[in-house]
């Protein structure tokens, strides 16, 4: 039986294979599984789960300065850095400033997969940038299907947001440190005043 070069299975057994099945042989989608793995949010997920959630991503090429979402958007899905960098912006009293940076193998976004409130902030390709996008539908049907994949996702997901918090904690100065306007109703910062 003669092989064709570069393929260690025999065209038989390749035949064989259910077409869903040929994910498994594609170097793209092998990659895209590498990077899923290194991902914080995919942490803990077996390849196997991974391969499944990889055919659910849809990729999309980004320029650089080009929106890939308006502070104030619908939040509809996750977003993964396959290539490029994409930098998280806020607008400011003093302009817009970039409160974050991801590369590849990095994700952000990830709320969208757990509630429908508006992007809290805009994300903007600051490099060539190819993306993988889960959207939160395609998310809910993986989920419905393998309760493993919510149980991961959902903890690493509650490890970022604590992160979050932390990190905000941190920036802010402590009660005992902010200053109190001496006008302030009964000392509470932001108080109205009662006038």
């Amino acid at each position: 039986m003669t092989r064709a070069p570069g393929n260690s299975h025999s065209p038989r057994v390749t035949a064989n294979l259910p077409r869903w099945l040929n994910w498994a042989q594609d170097s793209e989608h092998a990659r895209r599984v590498t990077i899923l793995s290194r991902t914080p949010i995919f942490a803990g997920l077996p390849r196997r789960l991974l391969g499944r959630l990889a055919v659910q991503l849809f990729e999309k090429r980004y320029a650089p300065g080009e929106v890939i979402f308006h502070e104030g958007d619908p939040g509809k899905g996750l977003f993964v850095v396959l290539d490029g960098e994409v930098d998280i912006l806020r607008e400011t009293k003093e302009g817009e400033q970039r409160i974050a940076s991801f590369g590849p193998s990095s994700a952000f976004g990830e709320l969208a997969l757990i509630d429908d409130l508006p992007r809290s902030a805009t994300a903007r390709a600051s490099a060539p940038s190819r993306l993988l996008i889960l959207y939160r539908s395609h998310f809910e049907t993986l989920v419905a299907g393998d309760k493993g994949i919510a149980l991961v996702v959902m903890q690493n997901l509650l490890r970022t947001l604590a992160g979050y918090v932390r990190a905000t904690s941190a920036a802010r100065p402590s009660r005992s440190e902010a200053p109190v306007p001496a006008s302030a109703g009964g000392g509470i910062p932001d108080a109205p005043s009662g006038r």
